[in-house]
């Protein structure tokens, strides 16, 4: 064959039989391209002749000519109706995929995709139901030949409910835990003010600092748990703002030691190694103050014996090194973190870990998900979710395992992520 002459290759839609009229054809530049024929539409040109298959796409597409018919039923939208392709080409449209509101009303008749307003250009993605009741999200697209002119095809996309249905469940499940964590710090100050309001003269000077304390602590408590919900609606939408500046983060681990021992634990409890020199670290440091917060507060609570915390330069792999990192241990794993990787950028790595019981095989995959507390109940099991959320917004890894003593540990590696200027 010489170079241009045009030959006819296998039809667009695999699964959904030769698309009427339309021809591919090999262009001089070798790429494989459409000829817009009776059987093609805008929508698929650019499908096909980048040369994706629509069987390859991950939502269900379904296609009806001029008439009505079907001429393209991919794998992905039998999959979603269970209707085999031999049964939805050639038919109608509305008897291939017969479609329901949730009032029980036939969509396509509804809606009239062949006839009404000629303006329209399709139908934005709704709730609507197949044979049986199951539910499919379901969006249409008009494709004319003019504005205003006849529907040239009807290009349907379908995609089953379930992620949208876990999103749902996610949501109502946050929403539960957030009104039982404001429910007990609210009644409390609520008791607590209205006593004081009432009977003020009764109580003590003692008395009355007692609760004036227990207010404070539980106003602190209902600021906390907005912050977190504040962190995992920027979390989720891709919005949590990094102010990166230089941090010394030896230093903000001993913040938070001495806090803790300021708080009644015993210095002998806490074991810090920092291995220097250290990269220097660009990071914003509230957030990590937060993580080192949480870290070392999950440490303390839940674990026991002595807490040991690692401070070390690291070299970060994308690929390879992260499996490695997963795998350190307290006080064995420093030299290995800064081993020379070609095409490796700096980092500093932080690993916290304790010598209480660890967490489960079983329950490790969980552990930065949302609501997750382990075996031991408290608090609102958003925290490790947030600190994932935040090592992921400097571009770093944190991973979960067992320690040297059988504890739990936490790793977390972040990048230097100096500016630019500074490079």
């Amino acid at each position: 064959m010489t170079v241009g002459e045009s030959r006819p290759l296998p039809p667009p839609c695999a699964s959904g039989g030769p698309a009427a009229s339309g021809t591919r054809t090999e262009s001089r530049n070798g790429t494989n391209g459409i000829k817009a024929g009776a059987g093609t539409d805008g929508a698929a040109i650019d499908t096909w002749s980048s040369g994706i298959d629509p069987d390859d796409l991950p939502d269900g597409l379904i296609v009806a000519d001029e008439t009505g018919r079907v001429i393209c039923f991919n794998a992905a939208a039998t999959r979603i109706t269970a209707v085999p392709p031999s049964d939805a080409l050639g038919q109608p449209l509305e008897r291939a995929l017969p479609l329901e509101d949730l009032k029980g009303r036939r969509w396509w008749a509804l809606t009239d995709p062949y006839g009404g307003l000629a303006t329209r250009v399709g139908q934005p993605e709704r709730n609507l139901l197949l044979p049986g009741g199951r539910e499919v999200l379901v969006s249409a697209r008009y494709v004319r030949t003019y504005p205003t002119g006849p529907v040239h095809r009807v290009v349907v996309s379908v995609r089953g409910t379930e992620a949208r249905r876990r999103t749902e469940r996610s949501h109502a499940e946050l929403i539960a835990t957030v009104a039982h964590e404001l429910r007990s710090p609210l009644t409390s100050v609520k008791g607590f003010t209205a006593t004081l309001l009432a009977k003020w003269e009764r109580f003590t000077d003692d008395q009355k600092r007692l609760m004036l304390e227990t207010v404070d602590a539980d106003a602190n408590r209902v600021t906390r748990l907005i912050a977190e919900l504040l962190d995992i609606s920027r979390i989720d939408s891709g919005r949590l703002e990094v102010r990166r500046q230089p941090v010394d983060i030896g230093a903000a681990v001993g913040r938070h030691v001495q806090a803790h021992t300021a708080a009644g634990q015993s210095p002998d409890r806490f074991l810090v190694r920092i291995q220097q020199p250290l990269p220097d670290l660009w990071a914003d440091p509230d957030k990590i103050d937060q993580i080192l917060g949480n870290l070392l507060e999950n440490a303390v609570r839940h674990g026991e014996g002595t807490v040991t915390i690692e401070v070390a330069p690291a070299r970060i792999a994308r690929a390879e090194s992260a499996t490695k990192a997963a795998g350190s241990t307290c006080g064995a794993g420093s030299e290995d973190s800064a081993e020379s990787v070609d095409g490796a950028e700096k980092g500093t790595a932080v690993t916290v870990c304790d010598e209480g019981p660890g967490i489960p095989e079983e329950s490790m995959s969980r552990v930065f998900t949302r609501f997750w507390r382990g075996s031991k109940r408290g608090g609102t099991g958003l925290g490790l979710y947030i600190v994932k959320g935040i090592v992921e917004a400097h571009g770093g890894t944190i991973t979960v395992g067992r320690g040297p003593g059988g504890g739990a540990q936490f790793r977390f590696v972040l990048p230097v992520a100096a500016p630019a200027y500074l490079s």
